[in-house]
């Protein structure tokens, strides 16, 4: 399954901070009823491709409606086709090879 990596940096708010953004961003994962996982500097997502780009495409389109002036969108998919791959498999592999 697709996982989708996106971080949206919102230019021309009135706060330096970000949190009430993610905030927003996870909530319109949460409707679409997808896995996440929030990071320091990225939330990602796990979805079908179609799944993933609708709500990319939703969090960004929030952040103008919430009257951003601009709004800088960073998005990397990682579709392995081989294999099942999910959030929770790929940080288990991670964690295998340090221990």
């Amino acid at each position: 399954m697709p996982i989708l990596e996106i971080s949206v940096v919102p230019v021309g708010s009135n706060s330096p901070s970000f949190s009430s953004n993610v905030s927003q961003a996870v909530n319109i994962i949460k409707e679409k009823g997808l896995n996440y996982q929030v990071t320091p500097t990225a939330t990602v997502i796990e979805g079908s491709l179609d799944e993933l780009m609708e709500v990319a495409k939703q969090i960004h389109q929030n952040e103008i409606s919430n009257g951003t002036q601009r709004v800088v969108t960073n998005i990397c998919i990682d579709d392995r086709i081989d294999k099942p791959m999910t959030l929770e498999h790929q940080v288990e592999v991670v964690d295998e090879s340090t221990h």
